[in-house]
C-alpha cells in the first residue's frame, strides 16, 4: 500500500515555475487584513533602461508553493507604452522578492 504526501492538501507544491522570469521592483499596498496588492512595477528592459508600469489590472491571486517556497501569484494585465501585456507577478514571501513571469 502506498501513501501520498500532501496529495489532497490545498497547500501542495506547484513544482517549478514555468515560463520566463524577470526580477522586478514592486510597490505594493498591504491592507489591514494582511492582503498584498501590487500598485506599480519597475523592470529593466533589454537596453538596460528602467521601465515603470503603473497600469496593473489583477485578475486573480493565489497562494502557492514553488519548490517549497511560499508565494503569492497574481494573474495580471499590465499596460506598457500603450500595449497590454499578460503576465504573472509572483511574490516570494520568505525571500521578500518579486518576479514577473511570462508564459
Amino acid at each position: 500500500m502506498a501513501f501520498g504526501v500532501d496529495t489532497n492538501s490545498p497547500r501542495a507544491d506547484a513544482g517549478l515555475v514555468r515560463g520566463t522570469q524577470k526580477k522586478i521592483a514592486c510597490e505594493c499596498w498591504f491592507t489591514s487584513t494582511g492582503r498584498v496588492m501590487p500598485l506599480m512595477v519597475k523592470l529593466q528592459d533589454e537596453e538596460g533602461e528602467i521601465q515603470t508600469i503603473r497600469e496593473i489590472t489583477v485578475h486573480s491571486q493565489e497562494r502557492k508553493r514553488y519548490a517549497g517556497i511560499p508565494s503569492i501569484e497574481y494573474d495580471c494585465t499590465l499596460v506598457l507604452h500603450g500595449q497590454e501585456i499578460r503576465a504573472w507577478l509572483i511574490y516570494y514571501q520568505s525571500e521578500n522578492q518579486w518576479v514577473m513571469n511570462f508564459r
